[in-house]
């Protein structure tokens, strides 16, 4: 047994925690019992694990940038306690072989629950549908499905997809870019571009597939959830799609909520990603949306690639940024500290929402006796600079490298074991010994 004293929950109620077999067992003033090992939480914040809609954990074939043990290492580090695997991997996540083998995976690594995500099309290549209700009939239970990294620009091959997830109560997740829009595009189409000789990335390449899909999402009567949003337009089609009635969600990225296109100025690689980062006023715009709940949840978008990935030209780099470590630290500067939202809204867009939208069953919960003892203690006062020494993953292209950020999580428990504590990852041969 486990006794955790003095955390204050999101709302502000301070308590004690007793996790029993895995599950909080007692809330309220309570006192140690014999054996218990007692964690003084006084002046930390007590949320319900995170739970990452959107994580490139690579495996199988990527490897050398990030595995499931590695990235589940990070997740942790982070303060999740579930992420839902992007299928971009290689060979795609098309199959049932495929995401059962990322599924098993991920409880061999025993960090977080890894869900994984199946792909739409048949290898990713917009041509062909892909065995989604293989997938969702697998072991690994999928239920969202998405060809991250490639829009499903055919219209007809998104809205028999949208049929079929309605079959399976899953979700089409788009990662909404028309690509013809977009050949050869390398930053947001603004000044910044012009003035870095680059080709500018229109906003009305996103913008548009939202409109197109929330129609078919609404025609099909399915659902739709958007991935990455990064322009104050895509806020207002998704506001209106919202209004109409269509059933449609949405993430936004820390990076979207912090960074902006000025950051290129230099042709610093790490911050090359897709959708790029926007101008100041689409940062705007998704942080009022967020706060409005027009998107719904935070997902990182975690992407890890090997150095030599990214130091290189910008032209040749490639694109995507780690961020599982650092997402509640951004969105704690960006949405709490500047007034927009409190923590009790932090735990609905990266906990609550996010577990809703993937199906995780009674994950969807506050803190509450009988619920699975998925945890995150923050401590919101800490500030640092973060270092190549605070990942845990495998690879290291953070945008925040060098930067002071605030908050900083001193302990994590997945299932009732702790995977993080005193701010440390814990090694992974220490969670099978009893605790």
């Amino acid at each position: 047994m486990t006794l955790i004293t003095s955390a204050a929950l999101a709302d502000g109620t301070v308590t004690d925690l007793r996790i029993t077999d895995g599950v909080v067992a007692a809330l309220g003033r309570l006192a140690p019992e014999p054996g218990e090992r007692t964690l003084d939480a006084d002046g930390l914040l007590l949320l319900t694990g995170l739970v990452d809609l959107h994580t490139h954990l690579r495996q199988p074939g990527g490897e050398g940038a990030e595995t499931v043990l590695t990235g589940s290492r990070a997740a942790a580090a982070g303060g999740y306690t579930a992420v839902h695997a992007m299928p971009n991997t290689d060979p795609a996540a098309d199959s049932a072989g495929v995401v059962e083998q990322v599924a098993a995976l991920g409880e061999e690594a025993g960090y977080v629950d890894v869900r994984p995500i199946g792909a739409v099309s048949k290898g990713r290549a917009g041509q062909e549908l892909a065995e989604l209700v293989g997938m969702a009939r697998s072991r690994a239970r999928v239920r969202l499905f998405s060809d991250d990294g490639s829009c499903v620009a055919d219209p007809l091959l998104m809205r028999r997809a949208l049929e079929y997830a309605r079959i399976v109560d899953g979700v089409i997740a788009q990662h909404a870019e028309e690509p013809r829009l977009t050949a050869g595009a390398q930053l947001h189409d603004g000044a910044r571009a012009a003035d870095l000789g680059l080709k500018g990335w229109p906003a009305v390449a996103e913008e548009a597939i939202i409109a197109r899909d929330a129609l078919l999402a609404e025609s099909a009567g399915a659902r739709l959830h958007v991935c990455h949003v990064s322009t104050a337009g895509s806020v207002d089609v998704i506001r209106w799609a919202k209004a109409r009635g269509v059933r449609i969600t949405a993430e936004v990225t820390p990076h979207h909520l912090w960074l902006t296109d000025e950051a290129a100025r230099g042709y610093d690689a790490r911050y090359k990603v897709n959708p790029p980062l926007r101008t100041g006023e689409d940062v705007e715009a998704l942080r009022a949306a967020l706060a409005d709940g027009t998107i719904d949840a935070v997902a990182t978008d975690h992407a890890p690639h090997p150095a030599e990935a990214k130091r290189s030209e910008w032209s040749a780099a490639a694109m995507g940024m780690v961020g599982l470590e650092t997402a509640v630290l951004v969105v704690q500067a960006a949405m709490v500290e500047t007034g927009l939202i409190g923590w009790p809204e932090v735990e609905l867009a990266m906990s609550r929402r996010p577990a809703a939208i993937g199906g995780l069953a009674g994950a969807a919960l506050p803190v509450q006796v009988g619920r699975p003892a998925d945890l995150v203690l923050l401590d919101p006062s800490a500030r640092r600079t973060l270092a190549v020494t605070d990942l845990a993953g495998r690879s290291t292209n953070s945008p925040y490298l060098g930067q002071e950020l605030p908050g900083r999580v001193m302990a994590t428990f997945h299932r009732g074991v702790p995977t993080v504590l005193d701010g440390v990852v814990r090694a992974h041969e220490e969670l099978a010994q009893p605790w």
